[in-house]
């Protein structure tokens, strides 16, 4: 391999190409043409003299050589951009970027802090990414963002994770439920009804169905449901019964009732999660400062459990 011939913008492309997983989408955020991109990559493949790239299932992706260039090539970018936020750091710490990946629950509570740290820097630049647990675990897995929020967090064989929140669990019911008005409710009583279900691999759904293993039960029919907030109004509308995150109820939630359910909520916390191979830009760094000073001003202190300092300390000491 010639390393001479390799440059930044080479770089750059083949890792635009790899996370796309194709030369017109890379063209496209890159603002190239496909021409151009395609060039690009005929250049990186004469200077490492290996195939980098193959076709799966109609997308590019990377070989064995190709893997470890894309980590090397990831490598030498952060490392650059990290250098542009010391910079930013020295003139300030005002400006910056950095990136969140959180699962579609967490969009109900990370704004509460979102919003107030945006206020204090308003010229920090934070690029939030949503879906569901399985499309997560590939952006963590592909090293794409630098914080994570989980409820039940990955393998933390390569991250550390932080508590900051509650997240409890529970039973929800349409106000008119005849066990509404019950002290306190079996679950045996209930499984014989509808209850209404994220997708498989949803967190939620994987601790409530823990939770019934444990107990010896399981549910009569089920139906799957897309979103917390179909489910919510799947609920609403008598669907059925539902065990859903107390963060996604609205204050005011008339159609509804949390059902007194022995054994409920289920506990649950939301952790914010840094992989240990991955260098965290400064902006990041102060996010996470910024939320273990201010959290118990930004949500409800019932559901404080801030960890985020043993966090922190923790990450310094690796890095």
């Amino acid at each position: 391999m010639n390393v001479r011939h390799l440059t930044f913008r080479l770089l750059q492309v083949y890792v635009a190409v790899v996370r796309s997983g194709s030369v017109s989408e890379a063209a496209r955020q890159l603002h190239l043409t496909q021409p151009t991109v395609s060039q690009q990559l005929k250049r990186l493949h004469e200077a490492v003299e290996e195939p980098l790239l193959q076709t799966s299932r109609g997308r590019l992706s990377p070989t064995e050589a190709g893997r470890e260039l894309y980590r090397a090539s990831r490598e030498v970018l952060g490392r650059f951009d990290d250098f542009e936020d010391y910079l930013t750091a020295l003139r300030g710490g005002e400006r910056g970027r950095f990136s969140i990946a959180l699962v579609n629950t967490a969009q109900y509570v990370l704004p509460r802090l979102l919003g107030p740290y945006s206020q204090v820097f308003p010229d920090v630049e934070v690029t939030l990414h949503i879906g569901n647990r399985r499309q997560m675990l590939t952006r963590f897995e592909r090293q794409d963002d630098d914080l994570y929020v989980f409820s039940h967090p990955p393998s933390l064989a390569h991250a550390l994770a932080g508590r900051f929140l509650r997240n409890p669990l529970v039973v929800i019911a349409p106000h008119e439920h005849p066990l509404a008005s019950r002290e306190r409710i079996a679950m045996s009583e209930l499984v014989g009804e509808r209850f209404l279900l994220r997708e498989p691999g949803s967190a939620t759904r994987m601790m409530f169905e823990s939770w019934l293993q444990e107990h010896g039960l399981s549910l009569g029919p089920t139906l799957q449901m897309a979103s917390n907030e179909a489910i919510r109004v799947g609920v609403a509308a008598g669907m059925g019964l539902a065990v859903l995150s107390e963060h996604v109820l609205p204050p005011e939630h008339s159609d509804l009732v949390i059902l007194p359910v022995t054994d409920f909520p289920i506990e649950s916390h939301w952790q914010f999660i840094i992989r240990r191979d991955r260098r965290l830009p400064h902006a990041a760094h102060g996010f996470l400062r910024f939320a273990s000073g201010h959290l118990d001003e930004c949500v409800p202190p019932r559901f404080v459990a801030n960890e985020l300092e043993r966090l922190l300390t923790a990450w310094e000491l690796i890095h």
